[in-house]
Protein backbone atom coordinates (compact mmCIF):
# COMPACT_ATOMS: atom_id res chain seq x y z
CA UNK A 1 0.00 0.00 0.00
CA UNK A 2 1.46 3.36 -1.06
CA UNK A 3 0.99 5.92 1.70
CA UNK A 4 0.54 9.43 0.25
CA UNK A 5 0.75 12.96 1.67
CA UNK A 6 -1.06 15.77 -0.20
CA UNK A 7 -0.13 19.43 0.22
CA UNK A 8 -1.97 22.30 -1.48
CA UNK A 9 -3.24 25.60 -0.12
CA UNK A 10 -6.58 25.20 -1.93
CA UNK A 11 -8.93 22.87 -0.09
CA UNK A 12 -10.90 21.99 -3.22
CA UNK A 13 -7.70 20.89 -4.98
CA UNK A 14 -6.68 18.74 -2.02
CA UNK A 15 -10.14 17.15 -1.99
CA UNK A 16 -9.95 16.38 -5.70
CA UNK A 17 -6.49 14.88 -5.47
CA UNK A 18 -7.48 12.87 -2.39
CA UNK A 19 -10.54 11.49 -4.17
CA UNK A 20 -8.45 10.52 -7.19
CA UNK A 21 -5.81 8.74 -5.11
CA UNK A 22 -8.11 7.07 -2.57
CA UNK A 23 -10.11 5.33 -5.29
CA UNK A 24 -6.97 3.64 -6.65
CA UNK A 25 -6.08 0.13 -5.53
CA UNK A 26 -2.91 0.08 -3.47
CA UNK A 27 -2.91 3.77 -2.53
CA UNK A 28 -4.16 5.73 0.47
CA UNK A 29 -3.89 9.34 1.59
CA UNK A 30 -2.47 9.42 5.12
CA UNK A 31 -2.13 13.19 5.63
CA UNK A 32 -2.94 16.60 4.15
CA UNK A 33 -1.29 20.01 4.53
CA UNK A 34 -2.23 23.51 3.43
CA UNK A 35 1.26 25.00 3.14
CA UNK A 36 4.88 23.96 2.75
CA UNK A 37 5.81 24.20 6.43
CA UNK A 38 2.88 21.97 7.42
CA UNK A 39 3.81 19.56 4.61
CA UNK A 40 7.28 19.09 6.08
CA UNK A 41 5.83 18.60 9.56
CA UNK A 42 3.33 15.98 8.33
CA UNK A 43 6.01 14.20 6.30
CA UNK A 44 8.16 13.81 9.41
CA UNK A 45 5.21 12.55 11.45
CA UNK A 46 3.69 10.15 8.92
CA UNK A 47 6.78 9.21 6.85
CA UNK A 48 4.68 8.69 3.69
CA UNK A 49 5.97 6.80 0.66
CA UNK A 50 5.06 9.70 -1.63
CA UNK A 51 4.53 13.41 -0.93
CA UNK A 52 2.45 15.23 -3.57
CA UNK A 53 3.25 18.94 -3.21
CA UNK A 54 1.81 21.96 -4.98
CA UNK A 55 4.61 24.20 -6.25
CA UNK A 56 2.99 27.48 -5.15
CA UNK A 57 2.14 27.49 -1.42
CA UNK A 58 2.39 30.04 1.42
CA UNK A 59 5.32 30.18 3.87
CA UNK A 60 7.29 27.54 1.96
CA UNK A 61 6.84 26.55 -1.68
CA UNK A 62 6.48 22.94 -2.73
CA UNK A 63 10.02 23.05 -4.09
CA UNK A 64 11.38 24.34 -0.80
CA UNK A 65 9.35 21.76 1.11
CA UNK A 66 10.66 19.04 -1.20
CA UNK A 67 14.21 19.95 -0.29
CA UNK A 68 13.43 19.82 3.45
CA UNK A 69 11.52 16.53 3.18
CA UNK A 70 14.30 14.82 1.21
CA UNK A 71 16.87 16.05 3.73
CA UNK A 72 14.94 14.81 6.75
CA UNK A 73 12.95 11.88 5.35
CA UNK A 74 15.00 10.59 2.39
CA UNK A 75 12.83 7.50 1.90
CA UNK A 76 9.84 9.71 0.99
CA UNK A 77 9.59 10.26 -2.76
CA UNK A 78 8.40 13.72 -3.79
CA UNK A 79 6.08 14.61 -6.65
CA UNK A 80 5.47 18.26 -7.59
CA UNK A 81 2.14 19.52 -8.93
CA UNK A 82 2.55 22.71 -10.95
CA UNK A 83 0.65 25.18 -13.09
CA UNK A 84 3.92 26.05 -14.83
CA UNK A 85 5.23 24.36 -17.98
CA UNK A 86 8.59 26.04 -17.55
CA UNK A 87 12.14 24.68 -17.43
CA UNK A 88 13.05 26.82 -14.43
CA UNK A 89 10.43 25.19 -12.21
CA UNK A 90 11.34 21.72 -13.45
CA UNK A 91 15.03 22.25 -12.78
CA UNK A 92 14.34 23.69 -9.33
CA UNK A 93 12.16 20.65 -8.56
CA UNK A 94 14.86 18.19 -9.66
CA UNK A 95 17.54 20.10 -7.75
CA UNK A 96 15.37 19.91 -4.62
CA UNK A 97 15.25 16.12 -4.91
CA UNK A 98 11.80 15.65 -6.46
CA UNK A 99 11.29 12.53 -8.56
CA UNK A 100 8.19 13.70 -10.41
CA UNK A 101 6.68 16.80 -12.00
CA UNK A 102 3.04 16.90 -13.11
CA UNK A 103 1.07 19.80 -14.55
CA UNK A 104 -2.17 20.54 -12.70
CA UNK A 105 -4.09 20.78 -15.95
CA UNK A 106 -3.07 17.20 -16.75
CA UNK A 107 -3.47 15.76 -13.25
CA UNK A 108 -6.48 13.63 -14.22
CA UNK A 109 -4.38 11.91 -16.88
CA UNK A 110 -0.94 11.85 -15.26
CA UNK A 111 -1.16 11.97 -11.48
CA UNK A 112 -1.92 8.32 -10.69
CA UNK A 113 0.81 7.07 -13.04
CA UNK A 114 3.21 9.61 -11.54
CA UNK A 115 2.47 8.51 -7.95
CA UNK A 116 3.00 4.87 -8.93
CA UNK A 117 6.25 5.69 -10.72
CA UNK A 118 7.87 7.74 -7.96
CA UNK A 119 6.55 5.34 -5.32
CA UNK A 120 8.45 2.60 -7.14
CA UNK A 121 11.63 4.64 -7.19
CA UNK A 122 11.35 5.86 -10.78
CA UNK A 123 11.10 9.41 -12.13
CA UNK A 124 8.12 10.95 -13.94
CA UNK A 125 7.81 14.20 -15.90
CA UNK A 126 4.36 14.93 -17.29
CA UNK A 127 4.31 14.33 -21.04
CA UNK A 128 2.00 17.35 -21.16
CA UNK A 129 4.85 19.58 -19.89
CA UNK A 130 6.12 20.25 -23.40
CA UNK A 131 8.35 23.19 -22.47
CA UNK A 132 10.03 21.25 -19.68
CA UNK A 133 10.39 18.13 -21.82
CA UNK A 134 11.99 20.18 -24.61
CA UNK A 135 14.42 21.71 -22.14
CA UNK A 136 15.41 18.28 -20.80
CA UNK A 137 16.03 17.00 -24.32
CA UNK A 138 18.05 20.03 -25.43
CA UNK A 139 20.04 20.68 -22.26
CA UNK A 140 20.49 17.25 -20.73
CA UNK A 141 20.08 18.70 -17.26
CA UNK A 142 22.37 21.71 -17.67
CA UNK A 143 21.84 24.01 -14.72
CA UNK A 144 20.14 27.37 -15.27
CA UNK A 145 21.97 30.10 -13.38
CA UNK A 146 20.47 31.10 -10.05
CA UNK A 147 22.22 33.85 -8.08
CA UNK A 148 20.64 32.82 -4.76
CA UNK A 149 21.35 29.83 -2.55
CA UNK A 150 18.35 27.67 -1.57
CA UNK A 151 18.27 29.19 1.93
CA UNK A 152 18.44 32.72 0.53
CA UNK A 153 15.47 31.82 -1.66
CA UNK A 154 13.60 30.62 1.45
CA UNK A 155 14.23 33.97 3.14
CA UNK A 156 13.29 35.92 0.01
CA UNK A 157 9.90 34.21 -0.20
CA UNK A 158 9.09 34.92 3.43
CA UNK A 159 10.21 38.55 3.13
CA UNK A 160 7.92 38.91 0.11
CA UNK A 161 5.05 37.47 2.18
CA UNK A 162 5.62 40.24 4.75
CA UNK A 163 6.98 38.11 7.58
CA UNK A 164 9.26 39.88 10.07
CA UNK A 165 12.84 38.76 10.70
CA UNK A 166 11.72 37.22 13.99
CA UNK A 167 8.91 35.27 12.31
CA UNK A 168 11.23 34.11 9.52
CA UNK A 169 13.75 32.93 12.10
CA UNK A 170 11.03 30.90 13.85
CA UNK A 171 9.76 29.34 10.60
CA UNK A 172 13.25 28.39 9.39
CA UNK A 173 14.60 27.49 12.85
CA UNK A 174 17.54 29.89 12.62
CA UNK A 175 18.60 33.02 14.52
CA UNK A 176 17.44 36.53 13.66
CA UNK A 177 21.07 37.45 12.92
CA UNK A 178 21.19 34.68 10.34
CA UNK A 179 18.01 36.00 8.72
CA UNK A 180 19.47 39.52 8.65
CA UNK A 181 22.62 38.18 7.00
CA UNK A 182 20.60 36.30 4.36
CA UNK A 183 18.46 39.41 3.71
CA UNK A 184 21.60 41.51 3.16
CA UNK A 185 23.07 38.87 0.83
CA UNK A 186 19.87 38.72 -1.22
CA UNK A 187 19.73 42.50 -1.63
CA UNK A 188 23.40 42.60 -2.57
CA UNK A 189 23.29 39.71 -5.06
CA UNK A 190 20.16 41.05 -6.78
CA UNK A 191 21.33 44.67 -6.71
CA UNK A 192 18.15 45.75 -4.96
CA UNK A 193 17.49 48.29 -2.21
CA UNK A 194 14.23 47.44 -0.45
CA UNK A 195 11.39 44.99 0.13
CA UNK A 196 9.27 46.39 -2.73
CA UNK A 197 11.90 45.38 -5.25
CA UNK A 198 12.28 41.98 -3.58
CA UNK A 199 8.53 41.38 -3.80
CA UNK A 200 8.54 42.14 -7.52
CA UNK A 201 11.44 39.74 -8.04
CA UNK A 202 9.73 37.02 -5.97
CA UNK A 203 6.59 37.37 -8.08
CA UNK A 204 8.62 37.05 -11.31
CA UNK A 205 10.29 33.93 -9.90
CA UNK A 206 6.90 32.43 -9.01
CA UNK A 207 7.75 32.30 -5.30
CA UNK A 208 4.64 34.27 -4.37
CA UNK A 209 1.40 35.01 -6.16
CA UNK A 210 0.75 38.60 -7.33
Amino acid sequence: MLRVLIADDHGIVRSGVRMLIDRQAGMEVVAEAEDGVAAVEQALIERPDVAVLDVAMPRMTGIQAAREIKAQSPDTSVLLLSMHDDERYLYDALRAGASGYVLKRAADADLVDAVRAVGAGRSFVSPHAEGAQKWLAENGGEEPRDPLTPRETDVLKLIAEAYTNKQIAEILHVSEKTVESHRANVLSKLGMRDRVELVRYAIRRGLVEP
